[in-house]
């Protein structure tokens, strides 16, 4: 009679990432450089193909539709936003002076308003480059444009 052992057989090779649909990905060596070089800059040591499925879930996490709020809600924090400056803000400053810090807490700096419009730009233009699903486009009333 032949023996049966407890133990299941182990298993070679590196542990299962789970199940999925294996797929090639040929990369110039540009592209492989710059990946090593990624993973070279990262906290943990990566293979290049978990590397690449976290660049990938970094990729897509950034391509999902940003939920615009409603011109309620925005209108309602601003509300909020303002009562909480008017008891901050300092009393003893003269009405002009305090509505001018106001307005610039609100609203942000001009040259970070600038910023922010410029970085919505090159986003859309990345996204059409790489063909990605546009976001919703944010409404851009309360920076001036």
């Amino acid at each position: 009679m032949k023996r049966q052992s407890a133990a299941p057989p182990k298993k070679r090779g590196p542990p299962a990432t789970g199940k999925g649909e294996p797929i090639l990905v040929r990369l110039q060596p540009a592209q492989l450089a710059a990946l090593d070089a990624w993973i070279a800059r990262q906290d943990a040591q990566l293979s290049r193909p978990e590397a690449i499925r976290r660049l990938l879930e970094q990729a897509l996490a950034v391509s999902q539709p940003v939920k615009s709020r409603t011109q309620k809600a925005k209108s309602t924090a601003l509300d909020l936003a303002s009562i909480q400056l008017d008891r901050l803000l300092d009393p003893s400053a003269p009405d002009e002076e305090r509505q001018r810090r106001k307005r610039r807490l609100l609203k942000g700096p001009k040259e970070f308003r600038a910023r922010r419009c410029s970085l919505e730009i090159e986003e859309l233009k990345v996204r059409e480059r790489y063909s990605v699903p546009q976001i919703q486009s944010r409404e851009m009333s309360w920076m001036g444009h």
